[in-house]
């Protein structure tokens, strides 16, 4: 393990923190930084010269030692000597493998030459959008010289691999003058003789970059406003997003299940409404750490912000067609006997005028990332038109990138996703409890979660320990209201994409006689339980209709819904509705995929907010024994004598909803460890 208290580590993952923190500066995962210095051979305690250097896969803002690879120098300069030429220069990335420093740490990255070949002491390599704007504009030399004079050198674009390290190499040779270089299509490279001078330099390159690009740039560099393409007023606009979210996650769920994410930015709006955006969005994004991400091109719905709802839709699908048409002409174009398999056809990233951006991926980071990747697109194509006119590199190039070996070889090495991975779950009451476990449970399958409740503070706690907003979410909601369900759903299909699962569990519970109950009380529990899970589950339908996904539906109703105690006419009563609204709902959803089925736990007394709230004094005062042992009392009256936690619901849950149980529908399952007068029949 890397010691991060050894000197030149220290200074490698401080400067590296600092220049990720700021998003000027690099994208997310983008980008490496290195030191050079000495450490001990652990074999003979000689003191040999080393390289750490951010690994494959990291991030700057958040690197520690154990994301750094170390290397020994002695081995990486003499690769120079059987390097076998550019045409198999991939072999290369495996030699780094004998340059190990010890157990060596992270995988070395393909940009390890670069690093290793420049002689500096520190070396950055950078993807800031200034720099790649100057990197993609068509006079992209020229510029450079006007900008920096001779202390940034251009490279022209080369694939990243040996052959760049070499050529960065020679260029600093050659130029001792020179603090860095601009890489054509690709980014920028500084260096230093110390961490402070590397840093130092870095930042001069891409604020005077920016700078630049603001002092000698023109106005309007997306074209005068394109009528009609301007921004809805923001509750209109986000009303449209939740309207069209379930449709385009569709559309980019074709090949398989994606999660989504939404912005309606500024920068993204602004890009929409100019003239020039049909022209610059078709050629695509350039630098090979945004079009890994978002794919070469975007999918851009062509009509005004206010054409008609239903006219957008069909245009969509429409304009999803033509794109797979012409995803698969671009594989073909440039695919050899060799290349990886064709991954996928559908957008990853859906650009709908006047409303905002859709961008997707296997999870919700992997999509908000993708998203703010081609806002970083934007703001290149900004800077190079301000100056010039933006040119990224040639299509052939950009397949290279996308359908490398190296990188096919990346994911091949990536875990195997979680049951629930892609899937979004919204589950009411899950604020405490029954829906607490379930959320929890659910999450930890890989689930993104939409946690609803009506208490706002505890239904955000747990959104919080679950991760915060790339796991989940919270909506408040009370499911006896249309329009806040309608929200709630408007708000889950914007933060993920759309909604999968939906676990009806929100309730109370009103323990009296018969002649005790009020017509009051009989309302209230109905209307939250069986009138909400009728609202939820309508609503859940919906969306689910409209993204073609199938989904699952999951009722926590209750072994009280069979089987019938005393003092307990308006809760029982409510728990047979919502079992006969399971039965109902799988035979009409079926036809779609959806799947609907029921959980009937009993007696389920640790962490339930509804006996925590005087449901349990009640009962406990109908069988005569002390509250705090109802618990016991329940287990005892069970063919398993064991109490039936929140968690052994959960466990119900994912059982139904976890992939094993696919032809499996209207199905109501006791988790009651055994109440023999509540068996179905």
């Amino acid at each position: 393990m890397t010691d991060a208290t050894h000197g030149p580590v220290a200074e490698l993952l401080a400067r590296s923190h600092r220049l990720g923190a700021d998003p000027r500066n690099t994208n997310y995962a983008g980008g490496n930084t290195s030191a050079k210095g000495t450490g001990a051979d652990p074999v003979t305690g000689d003191e040999i010269g080393l390289l750490w250097v951010k690994g494959s896969g990291g991030d700057l803002g958040t690197l520690t030692a154990g994301g750094l690879a170390a290397l020994r120098l002695d081995r990486l300069h003499a690769l120079t000597g059987v390097y076998p030429g550019v045409e198999r220069e991939d072999e290369m990335v495996a030699a780094f493998d004998y340059c190990l420093h010890g157990k060596g740490g992270a995988a070395p990255s393909i940009d390890t030459a670069m690093h290793a070949l420049v002689d500096a002491g520190h070396v950055d390599h950078l993807h800031p959008d200034s720099g790649i704007a100057l990197a993609c504009a068509a006079d992209g030399e020229a510029l450079t010289g006007e900008c920096f004079g001779d202390q940034v050198v251009w490279v022209p674009w080369r694939r990243p691999g040996f052959q760049l390290g070499l050529d960065i190499a020679a260029v600093k040779e050659a130029h001792p003058e020179a603090i860095g270089c601009v890489l054509g299509g690709h980014g920028i490279t500084a260096w230093g003789t110390s961490s402070e001078e590397c840093e130092r330099n870095s930042l001069y390159i891409i604020r005077r970059a920016e700078r630049f690009l603001a002092e000698r740039g023109k106005a309007e560099p997306f074209g005068p406003p394109l009528a009609g393409y301007g921004p809805l007023p923001e509750a209109e606009r986000r009303a449209r997003a939740a309207a069209l979210a379930p449709v385009v996650r569709s559309l980019a769920s074709a090949d398989r299940p994606q999660v989504g994410h939404f912005t309606d930015s500024e920068t993204v709006l602004d890009f929409l409404a100019g003239t020039e955006h049909p022209r610059l969005a078709a050629l695509g994004t350039s630098c090979p750490d945004h079009f890994l991400r978002t794919k070469v091109r975007p999918l851009v719905l062509d009509l005004p912000s206010d054409a008609p709802l239903e006219d957008a839709v069909a245009r969509l699908r429409e304009l999803h067609t033509a794109y797979r048409d012409e995803y698969r002409a671009y594989y073909e174009r440039h695919a050899s006997p060799d290349s990886p398999a064709m991954r996928g056809a559908d957008p990853a990233i859906v650009l709908i005028p006047g409303v905002g951006m859709f961008s997707y991926g296997k999870d919700k980071q992997t999509a908000r990332v993708a998203g703010e990747f081609y806002v970083n697109a934007i703001n290149v194509m900004h800077g190079a038109e301000a100056v010039s006119a933006y040119s990224p590199i040639e299509e052939s190039e950009k397949f290279r990138i996308e359908y490398w070996e190296l990188e096919e070889a990346k994911l091949r090495r990536m875990p195997a996703p979680k049951p629930l991975a892609t899937r979004v779950a919204l589950i009411t009451g899950a604020g405490s409890g029954i829906g607490k476990a379930i959320a929890q449970r659910l999450a930890a399958e890989g689930a993104c979660v939409v946690v609803a409740d009506l208490d706002a503070a505890s239904g955000a706690a747990v959104a919080e320990q679950l991760g915060g907003p790339d796991k989940a979410v919270a909506v408040t909601v009370d499911v006896t209201e249309e329009a806040q369900i309608q929200a709630a759903f408007d708000a889950a299909v914007l933060a993920f994409g759309g909604v999968d699962l939906v676990v009806n569990n929100a309730g109370i519970s009103i323990s009296k006689p018969l002649l005790e109950t009020t017509a009051a009380d009989w309302d209230l529990q109905h209307g939250i339980m069986a009138r909400g899970s009728f609202l939820v589950s309508r609503e859940a339908a919906r969306v689910m209709t409209q993204q073609g996904l199938g989904g699952d539906i999951v009722y926590i109703a209750s072994k009280n819904g069979v089987f019938a105690g005393p003092n307990n006419i308006a809760y029982g009563a409510t728990k047979a509705d919502q079992a006969h609204q399971v039965r109902l709902l799988a035979a009409e959803l079926g036809e779609h995929g959806i799947r609907v089925n029921g959980i009937n736990p009993d007696g389920v007394v640790r962490g339930s907010g509804i006996f925590a709230g005087g449901w349990g004094a009640k009962r406990a005062a109908v069988y005569g024994v002390e509250e705090e042992k109802l618990g016991e009392f329940y287990a005892q009256r069970t063919l398993l004598k064991r109490e039936v936690l929140p968690e052994n619901v959960a466990n119900a849950v994912f059982a139904l909803t976890g992939g094993d149980l696919t032809h499996t529908t209207g199905l109501h399952i006791p988790v009651d460890a055994g109440v023999a007068a509540a068996f179905l029949r």
